[in-house]
């Protein structure tokens, strides 16, 4: 028998979580122009030697922390954009990126589990041999541009993902 301190949480996939009173939170951890890893660059469809603006931030559940993320915008997009700013954007990065002229118009996701590395333990205060979500997800605008990638780690103790999804339109 596995007893929990908490409830996990069920979380739509395609929410954006709103800051809140003992709500959801979040700590920006890095803001940085990078070279990106191979996926992410594949995926943001980038050629080689490409740089990227990268967003490292904590997401907090009631202050606890519950979501790393690393979100990956391309060079040509993000710069000089609140998105390579050094301060949490209000409204969050799906509103900078409509009013640069690329809405966010579909997403898609690839979650895998695995085992933490010893930065995620740390990060998300783990228990010892908790595995964790890993989803990659790639933002698309208008004409199928990848606009976006994000890497989002959860600890598996907490999250059960939920996805809904329309046929025929």
């Amino acid at each position: 028998m596995f007893v929990r301190e908490k409830r996990q949480f069920v979380v739509q996939a395609a929410t954006y979580k709103a800051p809140g009173p003992r709500g959801y939170g979040y700590e920006l951890l890095d803001v940085a122009e990078v070279k990106p890893p191979n996926d992410v660059a594949t995926a943001l469809a980038l050629s080689d030697g490409d740089r990227v603006v990268m967003r490292h931030r904590l997401l907090l559940h009631d202050g606890d922390p519950v979501e790393l993320s690393w979100s990956y915008y391309p060079l040509a997009i993000a710069a000089g954009s609140p998105l390579a700013g050094r301060k949490k954007i209000r409204g969050g990065a799906p509103q900078v990126l409509a009013q640069l002229g690329f809405p966010e118009r579909r997403f898609e996701d690839r979650v895998s589990v695995r085992q933490p590395t010893t930065k995620e333990v740390e990060g998300l205060d783990l228990p010892a041999d908790v595995p964790v979500f890993r989803q990659f997800r790639v933002v698309y605008s208008d004409f199928q541009r990848p606009v976006e990638v994000s890497i989002l780690i959860k600890g598996g103790h907490l999250y059960e993902l939920s996805y809904d999804q329309v046929v025929g339109e």
